[in-house]
């Protein structure tokens, strides 16, 4: 088994008398990270799978008797696909409050009916995690970095999806049947999706605009939707853990563009998938702009893997002026460039240094990236 570097975190939460919470999109693993730790968890455990349909009927209004007659004498409880049960929020307050010896763990593949359904009834009883796709620090761990870095290329094509991973030879099948069995599940369920085509031509829209400031007015006249429609898609997306949004950040100097936003895929074979496109770095006009995605995906799945906290953002001017990545924390801006090409340099633009100060700007290129992501 591949360690996941998220389980540090959710091992030092155990026995903390609250729930933990892992969310993360369709098939990156969630079932089989809690099913390791329930392995090596003292004590006797159990799972509930709630895509069970009789699961879901004991779980959707019980009381707390009830309860603690099906759970028994068991330690661990772990609720897999917590999403399909009504009011699951008051079934695991009933628990934290009332078994405290039981360590709750949750799963969901979706934001979208946790967040109504568990975050305000477990306001201070919970910790949550988020599980992504592997990464590269993750394959790096289980084999090698040489091992890793022949596979570099190979990787930002096809992604880290644990099924892609495991099945070397059948990665593009393997990415359509994630594609077209499991990954938009939740958004056609939970959503609302009337016209699924439309979703489809605005998804590889997304995919086709990676590393470019995308605009909502745009994307709804080419979609063919209105601009309020173009929103709840992609908040969607945002929170079946498909895409994630950068701002640009602008502290109201008058030539930043203060409203701009990229859209970013968390896998980039899923990415390329969408679009159809596995063709080799040297016969693709995008690997810039993959190079980009995997790279700020990668870090964005390091940092949250190791607890730490980011804002980040982009910049831009009206004049063009760019960075690619900035993150804040601490009370300081840290600014990068992202270029596959270790002999290309670049510099801090002049207008942002004046305007925010000289902060250490580095470009992360395809040999020194691994300081940056791991």
């Amino acid at each position: 088994m591949i360690e996941r570097e998220v389980s540090k975190l959710l091992n030092a939460r155990l026995g903390k008398k609250k729930a933990l919470i892992v969310v993360g999109a369709r098939q990156v693993g969630k079932t089989t990270l809690v099913r390791h730790i329930a392995s090596n968890f003292i004590g006797k455990n159990i799972i509930w799978n709630c895509d069970e349909p009789d699961v879901r009927s004991r779980l959707e209004n019980p009381t707390s008797t009830q309860l603690k007659q099906m759970i028994g004498n068991n330690k661990l409880l772990v609720i897999d696909e917590a999403q399909r049960i009504n009011n699951i929020g008051i079934t695991i307050k009933l628990i934290v409050d009332n078994i405290p010896d039981v360590q709750v763990i949750v799963t969901g593949s979706s934001s979208l009916e946790l967040a109504k359904g568990i975050y305000e009834p477990l306001t201070g009883r919970k910790f949550e995690f988020k599980l992504y796709p592997f990464s590269f620090g993750e394959l790096v761990a289980h084999t090698s970095l040489l091992e890793q870095r022949r596979l570099l290329e190979h990787r930002i094509l096809y992604g880290f999806y644990p099924d892609v991973v495991n099945n070397p030879g059948d990665e593009r099948s393997r990415l359509n049947e994630i594609i077209t069995s499991y990954l938009f599940k939740d958004i056609f369920t939970f959503g609302n999706i009337r016209k699924p085509d439309i979703f489809d031509r605005l998804i590889k829209a997304l995919a086709l605009q990676i590393g470019n400031e995308v605009s909502y007015n745009e994307l709804s006249k080419l979609v063919g939707i209105n601009k309020e429609t173009v929103y709840k898609y992609i908040d969607l997306l945002e929170k079946t853990f498909i895409v994630f949004v950068l701002n640009s950040f602008s502290r109201n100097q008058r030539n930043e563009l203060k409203k701009s936003k990229k859209i970013y895929f968390w896998d980039t074979g899923i990415r390329n998938a969408i679009i159809d496109n596995f063709n080799s770095k040297e016969l693709r006009n995008d690997w810039g702009f993959l190079w980009e995605n995997f790279i700020i995906s990668e870090r964005m799945k390091f940092v949250s893997n190791t607890g730490k906290y980011r804002n980040y953002y982009f910049w831009r001017t009206a004049q063009k002026q760019e960075i690619d990545f900035i993150e804040e924390y601490d009370g300081e801006l840290h600014p990068y460039e992202f270029k596959w090409n270790p002999k290309v340099t670049a510099k801090l633009p002049g207008t942002f240094s004046s305007a925010y100060g000289d902060y250490d700007f580095k470009v992360i290129n395809s040999e020194n990236f691994l300081e940056f992501i791991k």
